[in-house]
């Protein structure tokens, strides 16, 4: 990635960091007063495109200041080296100034892979980020009586290609959008109320679901397939699908929801014995090796007809198993360290 798209791109990487990377994420339940309304979810929706096929949002103020994400950057030795760098160029303090994230995906179509939208709520010091675009070869530019900041097209792949124009385009007080500039531009066309998630009723009744929680993504699973998001030998063992949805909320631990719809009951009931059979296997490799069965989460597999739900939650004994793990870990390697060399 070039210096001039870095912070452009790095708040699509943020929602990955914040809950949507593969691994163990904070929650923590409750929504600001008022931001959702009649349970048709966050107001920013209106500016994701009607034909969206994957669709998150991410409570990131409370993620930030939930308990549990402290104790996994105490775990995993996390430092603010990151968060600094990023304040210092845009003025920008992800755990105070950031206060949610709505994000979406298009499905692929042709050539184009670029269909991504992020639109960010909280607090900037727009002068500052416009000062730092314009220092990176960015331009500033009036569209619809909005403010632009866009990149040009860089140089991407081995063969030189050219990658679309990136853009930061502020869509009201304290919302921003980032994305193509294309993407953006419509961004700010959807604002009235026009071809925007809201009227996707298959999408917005898995929003509804969503209502009190502070992490979500809800989709199409072939989108998910299509964008090669899932492994191979995964993807080719999984019956047909068609939504998906994912949530998950903090209470000192965490306790997280995923739920599919498979194309009929058979092909459920295939993903449910999937399920067994997975779950299964770890408890028999670890059933030998308590200290590990500690440190596994608890899965429930439930649902009926077309739907198949799976739960689990981590809870303050397992990462207090986790924490005893890493201290054993440290104090091993210290003694190897240490001991005199035969």
């Amino acid at each position: 990635m070039t210096a001039k798209t870095r912070y452009f791109l790095i708040g699509s990487v943020m929602v990955l960091i914040v809950g949507l990377s593969i691994g163990l994420v904070a929650f923590y339940g409750g929504m600001p007063s008022g931001l959702f309304s009649r349970d048709r979810g966050p107001a920013e929706l209106k500016y994701l495109p009607g034909d969206a096929a994957v669709v998150a949002y991410a409570n990131v103020r409370d993620v930030m200041s939930s308990e549990l994400r402290q104790r996994l950057r105490k775990f995993e030795g996390v430092t603010d080296e990151g968060r600094s760098e990023f304040k210092k160029e845009t003025g920008i303090d992800i755990e105070t100034d950031i206060d949610h994230v709505v994000a979406c995906m298009g499905a692929p179509a042709g050539e184009v892979k670029h269909s991504g939208l992020v639109v960010v709520s909280g607090r900037f010091d727009t002068s500052k980020i416009e000062a730092m675009a314009l220092q990176h070869g960015g331009q500033a530019e009036q569209y619809k009586g909005k403010r632009l900041l866009v990149v040009a097209p860089h140089a991407e792949g081995d063969e030189g290609t050219r990658g679309p124009g990136m853009a930061m385009g502020f869509l009201d007080a304290g919302v921003v959008a980032l994305g193509t500039a294309d993407m953006v531009r419509r961004a700010v066309d959807r604002a009235a109320g026009r071809d925007n998630v809201l009227g996707n009723a298959e999408l917005m009744r898995l929003v509804g679901d969503m209502s009190g929680e502070s992490l979500w993504a809800v989709g199409r699973f072939d989108a998910l397939s299509a964008q090669g998001t899932l492994p191979a030998e995964v993807s080719e063992r999984i019956p047909p699908l068609t939504w998906f949805s994912a949530s998950g909320r903090v209470n000192g631990g965490l306790q997280a929801v995923v739920k599919a719809e498979a194309k009929d009951e058979q092909a459920a009931e295939n993903l449910r014995d999937i399920v067994r059979g997975f779950v299964a296997l770890a408890k028999m490799q670890t059933s030998s090796k308590p200290g590990i069965q500690k440190m596994l989460p608890d899965v429930q597999l439930s649902g009926d007809g077309k739907e198949v739900a799976i739960s689990f939650a981590v809870t303050n004994e397992m990462l207090d198993a986790l924490e005893a793990a890493r201290a054993m870990g440290a104090e091993i390697k210290k003694l190897e360290k240490d001991a005199p060399k035969q």
